[in-house]
Parts: C-alpha cells; structure tokens; sequence
C-alpha cells in the first residue's frame, strides 16, 4: 500500500458554485490505531452535516477531507481489532474530529461500524448510517419505545434523511404507534407515505391544526428534526407526559412551560458515544449490523434517491448543491460504482 492517497479537500469556507470550495487532493493515508479499520471506500452519502461544517467553519488554508457516512471495504486492521477482517464489506457514519469519508482510504473504530447489508449496493448502504443512527437511539434509547408501546408519535422534518429513517423503524418496531408525519411538497407527502406515515401534515403555521385534525386525541411523542420556532406548537399538541427528542438545536427555551403537562426533552447527537469514547461504544457496531440484516429481510430499505458517480470533488460539489437546496427527499449519494442508466 502506498503511503498517499487522493481525496476531496475544502481550504476555505466558499459558496459551493466557487470551483475550488471542494477540490480533488493528494494526502498521506491516515494513520491505524489498535481499534481502527481502514477502509478502502466506495460510496459516501452528503449529510447537511457536512454542507453547514464547509460553509461556516473555515480551516485557513488547511486541506480537511469533510464526510460522515461511508460504505467500503477493510484494507487493513489495527492490533486490536476482533470484529472485522481484510475484505469485509462494512459501513458507518465516522466520528467528529476525525479526516472524513470524501477519500480513498478512511481510518474508523471498529466500535462505530456495521456489516454493509448483503442485498445493497454500496450506494445503498452509505445512505443509512448517520440517520439510522440518529432515528435509533431517539426512538429506543431516549423514548424508550418497544414492540408493545403506543399512542402517536409526530415526526417533524419526515422527508428528510433522519425522518425517513424514523418511520421506517418505528414500522418495523413498534406497530402499536401511529405515525404522524410533516412534509411540505406533495413529492414529500407521497414519500413518507410510502415508506408507512399513517398521516401527513403540513410544516410550520400550519402543523397545530393539521395535527389537530389527524389527531384530535392528542400527540404523545414528538421527534423534531427542525425545532427553531416551534416550541408554542409543540407545547399546544403534545398530551400530558408528553415527550420531545429533537436533533437540532432549538435556542433558549423556557422550560418552565413544559411544567403544567409535566413533558421531557431529550436531545439526540449520534455522535455522543465516538465523541466520548464511551463503554457501550460498540452498541452502534451493533445496532448497524441489526439494521442491515432488516434491510436484507426487507423490512428496511435504503433512503437514497439520488446519486452521483465518480467519487471526486466535481461530483461532490453536485451533491452538496442539492442539499443546500433543502428540497431533497431521503439522502443523496456519491459513488465509484458506476450509475444505473
């Protein structure tokens, strides 16, 4: 193996039309810790993730390779690794603080990864991660929901790549609740339908009411990808005991006013247990590999809608451009497996 390797880089935080705001690079493969793999990569996914760190966070000059998601194939193994081996077929969501996914070769703790499902292709699989993540440990860890809950459930934000993920599970896994879900468009609407929303509403000034008339009886959970502004809405439907998780970050709020109905806010970051390094890291290895065997049984499937070949920093720009539009479905994908025509 050589000691270089190419990889997509941004210097500078540029608006993504500036040719150079991601470029093709050449750099030293990263180095493997005792825990780590590295992974030869085939696809990665564009996550708004990575579109808010290229436009806001300006690294002066320094050629940072950006990307969460990744589908690809063990190159080599630190010394203590005992899940993987050469050759398996892997993919994850990589950690913060660590180069990304937008390159040849990718270090990542073998505690974070899962076994690519067999029936998907890598493009397929490098959808999942980061929002399979997010919508897992919201719905099970924080909620705490199980096959025998119920009552309904809103998911705000239900065409995007975490809320796609969240109907998904919650059908698979807990068919005693109700699946409200609020989309926009009516590509939007048919999409959350079709991956099992039992009801769609609308965003913003108009969710009280539509939730309202799908359910009068009230929402007892909320899981809000977009949370800015919503508070006085989310306070009005939730029932008594009610419970938010939320992905963003929502400003000041008064908690006092969830008081009189005695509601819970959770917030969720997927990227917690990796940050912390925690003992139960290897529940994610495990939750993605579980997640995997439901998409070959087929009651999961991929969240792709869109993808761009080859991987490199033109097509990069493409995919990142159409996520800053904010009007995709699912997740956009980048790979060297040539498209379908």
């Amino acid at each position: 193996m050589t000691d270089t390797m190419n990889a997509v880089a941004y210097s500078h935080a540029l608006p993504i039309d500036d040719p150079t705001s991601l470029e093709d690079v050449t750099l030293p493969v990263p180095a493997v810790g005792p825990h780590d793999l590295l992974v030869k990569v085939v696809a990665v996914s564009v996550n708004p993730a990575d579109v808010k760190v290229r436009s806001d966070m300006d690294p002066d000059g320094v050629p940072t390779v950006l990307g969460f998601d990744a589908a690809g194939t063990v190159a080599a193994v630190g010394s203590d690794v005992t899940l993987y081996a050469v050759g398996d077929e892997v993919y994850y969501a990589g950690a913060m603080g660590r180069s990304g996914s937008n390159a040849e070769l990718q270090a990542v703790d073998e505690r974070i990864v899962g076994t690519k499902p067999k029936s998907a292709t890598f493009a397929e699989a490098a959808a999942l991660p980061l929002t399979t993540l997010t919508a897992w440990e919201g719905l099970f860890d924080k909620l705490k929901l199980t096959a025998e809950s119920m009552g309904t459930l809103l998911v705000v934000g239900g065409a995007g790549g975490v809320g796609s993920m969240i109907i998904q599970l919650l059908k698979a896994r807990t068919p005693g609740i109700r699946i409200v879900a609020s989309a926009g468009r009516e590509a939007s609407q048919e999409w959350v339908r079709s991956l099992g929303a039992d009801e769609v509403v609308r965003h913003g000034e108009h969710l009280t009411e539509d939730v309202k008339r799908v359910a009068p009886e009230g929402i007892d959970y909320i899981y809000s990808t977009n949370t800015v502004g919503q508070m006085d809405a989310y306070i009005e439907i939730l029932n008594p005991f009610g419970e938010i998780v939320a992905t963003d970050n929502p400003g000041l709020v008064d908690l006092g006013l969830f008081a009189g109905k005695s509601l819970s806010w959770h917030s969720e970051l997927m990227f917690t247990r990796s940050v912390f390094t925690t003992a139960d890291m290897v529940v994610q290895h495990e939750l993605l590999t579980t997640v995997g065997e439901m998409m070959d049984a087929g009651t999961i499937r991929s969240t792709m809608t869109s993808a761009f070949s080859p991987l490199n920093a033109e097509q990069l720009r493409l995919a990142h451009a159409s996520v800053e539009t904010g009007r995709t479905l699912g997740k956009v994908v980048v790979t060297n497996e040539p498209l379908a025509s």
